[in-house]
């Protein structure tokens, strides 16, 4: 070996080392959550966003008066399912009365010696009033009762515990936003790909169907549809607003196809001969995500307080069903009377001001963190 040979070569595994050892250059979605972490005030709507979720998730074991778990006559059951679905209930709980006798009662005079139960946090049920004795020989929940250390948000006229009612509400406020967003995703998706990608007559077609979209007023068409459909529930009006809420979702996804679609990469996979729907759903959409996730944090708020203004007004959820908009419902007569029920008010007021507001810093936050021309 050359002297000048063995002088380089300690340089050259230097350099070999530092290349092994550099760091590698962070994707696009990690610089995004990158300098999403920067905002305090957006981290913050995200943690109050996530424990929405929580409360959502498991509202029957945080609010209810029937078990989480039971073991009832040698089996096991779970008893709080039947939040979830009335289907998931056991027949053997009907059989033996517990419908009528409540399940604190209910296990003590059919089982005294082997039930074991462990109950949710907080005893009190979103459909109905608890009953004199019916929780440790405590008396039963007051008719319209204001806030206390046995009600902390107090009851409504048929003594039903607001709390447990707000609880279970954040189900319905959030599964209405999810859904009807999830539908309003896919049909804005696959309409601004077909539009953005083909262009031509699609591009034409597609436009004048989002355009047409957009000169229906939202609430009169849920109220027409509301209005032909014998039984409406909840269901009715998700699909309603996921099939009146994709045109804004169209329109960034189009529009970031007609970007996407000259690039090189999408060239080189057209030259290989990839298939369209693959180098639509494959390689360009997930580069147009970003202005889409903002349409959907937008659009899951604006679905609250469209599901919220429309039971308010007995337009929405079936009555029995406990969903912020019907306790509004039921406080605002009062008002004008000598002794207003202000907690019928406030605290769902409070609930889908929260909501609202958190998805919509969430949504602006994450629209300054993914777009470039807003650092």
């Amino acid at each position: 070996m050359s002297q000048a040979a063995a002088n380089a070569s300690p340089s050259a595994a230097g350099a070999g080392r530092a290349a092994r050892w550099a760091p590698r250059p962070s994707g696009y979605w990690r610089e995004v959550w990158r300098r999403y972490r920067r905002s305090r005030l957006g981290l913050a709507a995200l943690g109050v966003v996530a424990l929405l979720a929580v409360v959502a998730a498991f509202a029957p074991f945080i609010a209810g008066t029937r078990p989480i778990i039971c073991r009832y006559k040698g089996s096991w059951y779970f008893p709080a399912l039947f939040y979830y679905s009335q289907r998931w209930e056991n027949p053997v709980f009907f059989q033996d009365g517990f419908s009528f006798t409540g399940f604190p009662s209910g296990l003590k005079e059919n089982d005294p010696a082997g039930h074991i139960a462990v109950w949710p946090l907080f005893y009190a049920d979103p459909h109905r009033r608890v009953e004199d004795g019916e929780w440790k020989e405590r008396p039963g929940d007051a008719y319209s009762g204001a806030p206390s250390l046995r009600n902390p948000l107090g009851t409504d006229s048929l003594g039903r515990d607001v709390l447990a009612r707000m609880v279970h509400g954040t189900s319905i406020a959030l599964l209405v936003g999810f859904v009807a967003m999830g539908i309003a995703a896919v049909i804005g998706i696959v309409v601004g790909s077909l539009a953005g990608y083909f262009g031509s007559w699609v591009d034409v077609t597609c436009s004048r169907l989002i355009e047409l979209v957009m000169a229906v007023p939202r609430l009169i068409l849920i109220l027409a549809v509301i209005a032909i459909v014998e039984k409406p529930t909840i269901w009715h009006m998700m699909a309603v607003i996921g099939c009146t809420s994709w045109e804004g979702i169209a329109r960034y996804v189009r529009a970031e196809f007609l970007r996407l679609k000259e690039a090189e990469f999408i060239a080189a996979a057209r030259a290989l001969g990839v298939p369209a729907p693959r180098i639509m759903f494959r390689h360009m959409l997930p580069n147009a995500l970003a202005p889409v996730i903002v349409a959907l944090t937008f659009g899951i708020a604006g679905a609250i307080l469209i599901e919220s203004a429309l039971s308010f007004l007995g337009l929405g959820s079936e009555p029995t069903t406990p969903s912020w908009g019907r306790i509004l419902q039921e406080g605002y007569p009062s008002l004008g009377s000598a002794s207003p029920k202000w907690w019928l008010i406030f605290f769902p007021g409070l609930g889908i001001f929260t909501a609202v507001l958190v998805y919509n810093l969430v949504g602006d936050t994450f629209q300054e963190a993914s777009d470039p021309r807003l650092r």
